[in-house]
């Protein structure tokens, strides 16, 4: 494979560009818009760069973890690393998990033994839980509703409430009532069930912006590639053994040969590129969105540790899930708080203010602090269309198309895991690997 074209500028494109890249292929990458990243991106908000959402990763995104090491981030230092946990503010109602850096399944076992705020039957029920999955091998005969399977398993009510719940909508971004049960088992088979380092949480110290596009563009000019900003490709044709596209708005001629193609879109536009062009099997997925609220206050308030859970309840007007110190993570942003809420239409329908001013509220009960109710500033940022819905048994498109060397790579084709970063790039490296074979 000669001269290859990626069409899309997020985490997905880049993964496919760097693999072909680093493997001796010439790259052109299109980004219709200014900025890299796409559903991952850094963004002004201000006068502070930071992102569009707030982002966390895990020990497990090893695909993630070896192309940051190719492009040059040195992970130790642009992550931080966190130990598994579920830690709520202290005397909220919540729980206090944390695991020690001890071999799995140790680490849990202690963990567990070492957890407040759980009942003796709730640490039975997840040591239950746990080893019935084990067992199992982590696999389902037939999908179900997350719901389902901890019903099916006699899981508490107060551990779904504090643990399986806002962990299966942080990894899915889709509620336990309709989220798929093997998609989750997959998650924390690869996370719980694996070396203790899988489980480790990882905080982007950077905007997600730099914490990988900025630099994979940079490798893939260095091998002699290009990436174009502001250029939309608005059509792919056959020329004879290669592949021509048509670009709008270039700088220069808009009609550009290649020998393979990676459509690295969002999936409503991969499926408009593709027709009439291959067969294409892309569903008309459902979405849910995710909106991240930030909030300034003074530089010296600061959390007690980087990030906690909350008690989420939209019915009391709680609708955040989980809140980052940014400070804690860049000296920069000192007194700025993230607070994230996921599968949010109700939120969003309510408006950015009110939302905003009920996070505030709400952080300021969980910390008592009645401080945290007046930020100096506030702004929320919602991605209506975040993530596909992840429901039980879902037909997701594989990445080879019925054309050759035509490809498509996105976090919503065929894969174990939600739509997730690392889901996006394994995504990336396989259509690359279809390519080169």
């Amino acid at each position: 494979m000669r001269e290859v074209a990626v069409i899309g500028g997020g985490w997905a494109g880049f993964a496919a560009a760097v693999e072909l890249a680093r493997r001796g292929t010439k790259v052109t990458l299109y980004e219709s818009a200014r900025s890299l990243g796409g559903r991952a991106r850094g963004v002004e908000i201000n006068g502070c760069l930071l992102d569009n959402g707030q982002h966390i990763l895990l020990g497990a995104y090893t695909e993630t973890l070896r192309l940051m090491r190719i492009v040059g981030i040195d992970a130790r230092s642009a992550l931080l690393r966190l130990p598994l946990q579920m830690r709520y503010p202290p005397d909220s109602g919540g729980m206090d998990f944390v695991t020690p850096r001890l071999p799995a399944p140790l680490h849990m076992l202690v963990g567990l033994l070492r957890a407040s705020g759980l009942t003796r039957d709730d640490k039975l029920s997840l040591a239950r839980f746990s080893t019935t999955a084990r067992w199992m091998d982590w696999q389902l005969n037939t999908d179900c509703s997350v719901a389902e399977l901890l019903d099916r398993y006699d899981q508490t009510d107060r551990l779904i409430r504090l643990m399986w719940r806002p962990l299966c909508i942080a990894a899915l971004n889709t509620p336990p009532e309709r989220a798929s049960a093997q998609v989750f088992l997959n998650v924390l088979r690869d996370s719980l069930g694996a070396r203790r380092i899988a489980s480790d949480m990882l905080l982007p110290r950077d905007d997600m912006t730099a914490m990988f596009p900025t630099h994979a563009a940079s490798f893939i000019e260095r091998q002699g590639g290009c990436v174009r900003c502001g250029e939309t490709v608005s059509g792919i044709r056959r020329d004879g053994r290669c592949w021509r596209l048509d670009i709008a708005n270039a700088f220069d001629a808009g009609d550009a040969r290649f020998d393979g193609i990676v459509v690295a879109t969002q999936a409503t536009r991969a499926a408009s590129l593709l027709d009439g062009v291959a067969e294409s099997s892309i569903p008309d997925f459902d979405y849910e969105p995710i909106s991240t609220c930030y909030l300034q206050y003074a530089p010296d308030v600061r959390l007690a540790q980087p990030f906690f859970a909350l008690l989420d309840d939209a019915a009391s007007g709680n609708w955040g899930q989980f809140v980052f110190d940014r400070g804690q993570l860049d000296p920069r942003h000192a007194g700025l708080l993230s607070v994230v809420v996921s599968a949010s239409d109700e939120a969003i329908a309510l408006g950015h203010d009110a939302i905003a001013t009920a996070i505030a509220a709400q952080l300021a009960t969980a910390f008592r602090q009645a401080a945290l109710a007046r930020p100096q500033w506030s702004k929320m940022i919602s991605e209506k269309r975040a993530t596909f819905s992840c429901t039980p048994a879902l037909a997701r498109p594989q990445n080879r198309t019925d054309c050759e060397n035509l490809v498509i790579a996105g976090d919503y084709t065929a894969s174990d895991y939600p739509a997730t970063l690392e889901s996006a790039v394994r995504s990336g490296v396989q259509a690359a690997n279809l390519l080169l074979q």
